[in-house]
């Protein structure tokens, strides 16, 4: 008797609420390495709006009365109003948000507030709290994206006419469309954007009823649960519920994705406003200078998104590894989800807020532009297709085109310096009317096929994506 009421004091002292069958309290050691709430507190909202639904679904059960269920509902709204103004106070017993939100319901109401986790683990809890949040968090990225896109298309229409030099393998290539440049990064981002509106789809499931692993023993209403909280289905099985973070891990990837696409056009302006290209000058107030050189101007800012694309690189592999080798069903390695994602989370969001700005102040350096477009190389393509149109099979009109170009070359000239006379050295199917195509208004003009650069086209997709976001 008297060992079983030192037990008892013991499993009090603990202040757990899971302490009942442990006789030591935990190691502070242990106690500081476990803890959690510093991480996911900023689950606080949806951890409440998850409580309230299945205090309210625990009532339509019976499993509460109406007034132990309004008594309940009315100490969480107490609750989050506490943690929405900052004047919630955690202990050094919270191990995480859910824990120190029931304690303080408790503190509140009484013991009554022990009633709301019936029929409830903090497995399927966490699971839900999770959903609930990244359901709101994609919603918000996705509206970034649109916002972003709107200032490339801003961009792009301020800058239609001019044309700029276009790149394989870093080489001059072909004359293009800045504009038509520009919405490239659009369609990327377009598309990121229904990768984050798929995850949302898929993780847009509610787990709540699953239990620690294998169901309920209470008759609750899942399905009004969900319909509470805006869930259009339940997951078909309480062990994969609590267990699986795939819908985590595909976030995760598109997020990676996401910030692929914005580390390859910070790329882009980091060479674009240095000295050996000056096509674009970025704003000063997105820029820093030297700590020992007066004449500098640094593109920090792309230089940080391309650094942090890295860092959310690595968050999916964080997932990716955690997950690998987990047994069925729930594991404590999963506490080590949130920290990742939260963080991917946040660097793709500050990302893409700051790269919109920089973008929205741009300025573009025409008369750069097109000085850059005046060598004749970029013509060549131009020219073997004026030989094609000519009868000449295309493998000997490429060939013909670059002994021009390799001459050309020898004699340090362009390709349009050459007269009439002096091409037909070449190929006698060159007439007059050549000259005509060796433009660059005219290389742009004549890729008038869907997804080409010519003006129309380009005018026709910025006006389809227009529409696209209104």
């Amino acid at each position: 008797m008297a060992t079983a009421k030192r037990t008892r004091r013991t499993a009090a002292a603990s202040g757990k609420a899971w302490g009942g069958r442990f006789r030591e309290n935990t190691n502070r050691l242990v106690e500081a390495f476990t803890v959690s709430v510093a991480v996911d507190r900023r689950l606080y909202a949806h951890d409440i709006q998850g409580s309230i639904a299945h205090c309210q679904t625990l009532g339509k059960a019976r499993v509460l009365s109406p007034r132990e269920t309004k008594t309940i509902v009315r100490g969480l709204i107490l609750v989050k109003a506490e943690l929405d103004r900052g004047r919630f106070k955690f202990t050094p017993h919270d191990e995480d948000i859910h824990m120190a939100i029931e304690r303080r319901l408790t503190e509140l109401i009484g013991p009554l507030g022990g009633k709301l986790h019936t029929g409830r683990s903090r497995n399927d809890q966490v699971a839900l709290d999770i959903r609930l949040y990244l359901r709101d968090r994609l919603d918000r990225l996705t509206e970034q994206c649109a916002e972003f896109q709107r200032v490339l298309l801003a961009q792009a229409h301020a800058n239609l006419p001019i044309a700029m030099p276009g790149y394989t393998h870093l080489q001059r290539a072909q004359p293009v469309l800045f504009a038509h440049h520009l919405l490239a990064y659009v369609e990327m981002v377009d598309r990121d954007k229904g990768r984050f509106r798929d995850a949302k789809t898929r993780l847009n499931v509610m787990p709540l009823g699953s239990g620690a692993l294998a169901g309920t023993n209470y008759p609750v209403d899942r399905r009004y649960t969900a319909k509470l909280l805006g869930f259009p289905a339940v997951t078909a099985n309480s062990m994969d519920a609590v267990s699986d973070r795939d819908f985590m891990i595909e976030t995760a990837s598109a997020l990676s994705i996401a910030m692929m696409h914005l580390s390859r056009l910070s790329e882009e302006l980091i060479l674009w406003a240095s000295q050996e290209f000056r096509f674009v000058d970025l704003p000063d107030a997105f820029c820093t200078g030297s700590s020992m050189m007066p004449q500098k101007k640094n593109p920090d800012v792309p230089e940080l998104v391309r650094g942090k694309t890295g860092r959310v690189y690595g968050h999916l592999m964080n997932l990716l590894v955690t997950l690998k080798a987990l047994p069925l069903s729930y594991n404590r390695d999963l506490q080590e989800d949130k920290p990742a994602l939260f963080d991917a989370l946040d660097t793709v969001e500050a990302s893409l807020n700051v790269m919109t700005e920089l973008m929205r102040r741009l300025k573009v350096n025409r008369d750069v532009l097109a000085r850059s477009l005046e060598s004749g190389g970029f013509l060549a393509t131009e020219l073997a297709d004026y030989l094609v149109e000519r009868g000449v099979p295309f493998r000997e009109a490429h060939g013909i085109t670059g002994q021009i170009v390799r001459s050309a070359i020898e004699q340090e000239r362009e390709l349009t310096d050459f007269s009439l006379q002096e091409l037909r050295v070449f190929s006698d199917r060159i007439e007059r009317g050549v000259f005509a195509r060796l433009t660059v208004s005219a290389a742009i003009d004549r890729k008038r096929q869907i997804g080409g650069t010519a003006r129309g086209r380009v005018e026709q997709r910025l006006k389809e994506l227009e529409r696209s976001l209104r």
